[in-house]
């Protein structure tokens, strides 16, 4: 396993945790042998994002449709991996602006 793919499978385990409720389905989903799974969840995830605006789903859904599809498409995981550090990190600092009041 390259550097890559280490740096992509420890972003994902992130993202999993950092999701409530999403941890086990994500183990699930990202187990060896269940593309078959992955690729219509991960576009239904995708699909669902893009109505966040209604109650239920969620934006957060996008990149954890596209980070499902970088299990299986080794080309776009550094580019996922990337994408999903810079999400973080720019929630983290979206969430320290917060008023003391708002933030866990």
């Amino acid at each position: 396993m390259n550097r890559e793919h280490q740096r992509f499978e420890r972003q994902l385990n992130r993202l999993g945790r950092s999701l409530p409720g999403m941890d086990g389905p994500m183990r699930g989903l990202t187990a060896p042998g269940r593309g078959w799974l992955r690729a219509p969840m991960a576009l239904l995830f995708i699909f669902g994002g893009f109505l966040g605006f209604l109650p239920v789903l969620g934006f957060w859904m996008i990149p954890v449709g596209i980070a499902l599809l970088a299990i299986d498409i080794p080309g776009i995981r550094p580019i996922v991996a990337r994408f999903l550090i810079r999400l973080q990190v720019s929630w983290r600092d979206w969430r320290a602006r917060l008023p003391r009041p708002f933030r866990r």
